[in-house]
């Protein structure tokens, strides 16, 4: 792969990501393959896991990683994002954009001459859901169960529907018609799906597809950015709540995921999100050892 921008770069290589993954994660590969390699973190959006994670594992990599806020920046100031573009290229090996607009990630990616990440964009999100797909792994031990996301089609489901559909994992989304994932990827996703021979489901009906789910997935209602919607949001998404009774329908041993921040009370209630069925903490972990990875296959 060049860059990350879409899961759809990394549509034949996710087994290979997610299993290099396993090995960083268990201490396999101890040297520092980005030993003198520098990634710079552009941060358009507030971010814990996103930040901490890529720092950590480029140390980790023995590599170097630079925070740069709209602060730090004179795009911040109106420059281009070309002229940042080429002048971040002959400074870094690497570019990770947590971005407000993913078509800044696309011009970013035009224009760089070094490979580019998305650390997430309002389109999609795919360093989580490789960390997502590597803590399913885990605790499932494949991709041949029911994966359900209950909520928001946002940027999370987007790129869940993606990498569902690349590993072969049949996927649900539950949502108002009015949050539906994005039409062109839920497109993509069932096209990848034929080839994989997997199924993509999208319905209103959250208990039927909770129904023997495997995995049950949510995000908050209100993403950053969508703060003036908040009353209409909460109004529309109150029922797709999963709480205990919703639990019930899913297969005894499935597990709840959330990418966290959440919101206890509002997608997701306390006792689902602290109980012992729930993985987010193992998930979040994934985030430092699947971008390892990542790092690893583009900056090596």
């Amino acid at each position: 792969m060049k860059s990350l921008l879409s899961v759809c770069d990394v549509k034949n290589e996710v087994k290979e990501i997610l299993d290099l993954a396993n090995e960083f994660k268990h201490g396999s590969i101890k040297n520092k393959p980005l030993d003198g390699k520098s990634l710079a973190m552009i941060f358009q959006k507030s971010s814990t896991r996103t930040r901490v994670s890529f720092e950590v594992g480029m140390y980790e990599l023995g590599g170097n990683a630079l925070f740069l806020s709209d602060n730090d920046l004179q795009m911040g100031r109106g420059e281009p994002i070309s002229d940042t573009a080429k002048v971040l290229s002959r400074y870094v090996d690497g570019i990770m954009i947590r971005a407000t607009e993913h078509k800044d990630l696309v011009e970013f990616e035009k224009i760089a001459t070094v490979p580019i990440i998305n650390g997430l964009s309002n389109l999609e999100h795919p360093c989580q859901t490789l960390a997502d797909m590597q803590t399913v792994k885990e605790h499932k031990g494949d991709f041949d169960g029911k994966f359900v996301y209950v909520g928001d089609g946002n940027n999370v489901c987007n790129s869940l529907l993606l990498i569902s559909a690349c590993l072969g994992m049949d996927i649900a989304v539950a949502c108002p018609k009015t949050y539906q994932p994005n039409e062109k990827i839920m497109k993509k996703a069932k096209t990848i799906a034929k080839e994989s021979d997997s199924n993509v489901t999208i319905t209103d009906n959250v208990e039927l597809a909770v129904k023997d789910a495997d995995v049950v997935y949510t995000d908050v209602w209100v993403s950053m950015g969508n703060e003036k919607e908040q009353g209409k949001r909460k109004k529309a998404l109150g029922k797709y709540q999963v709480n205990s009774k919703l639990m019930k329908l899913a297969c005894d041993d499935a597990i709840f995921m959330h990418c966290l921040p959440a919101i206890r009370g509002e997608e997701v209630t306390a006792d689902v999100i602290d109980g012992e069925n729930s993985v987010i903490i193992d998930q979040a972990e994934n985030r430092l050892h699947s971008q390892k990875s990542v790092l690893y296959h583009l900056l090596k």
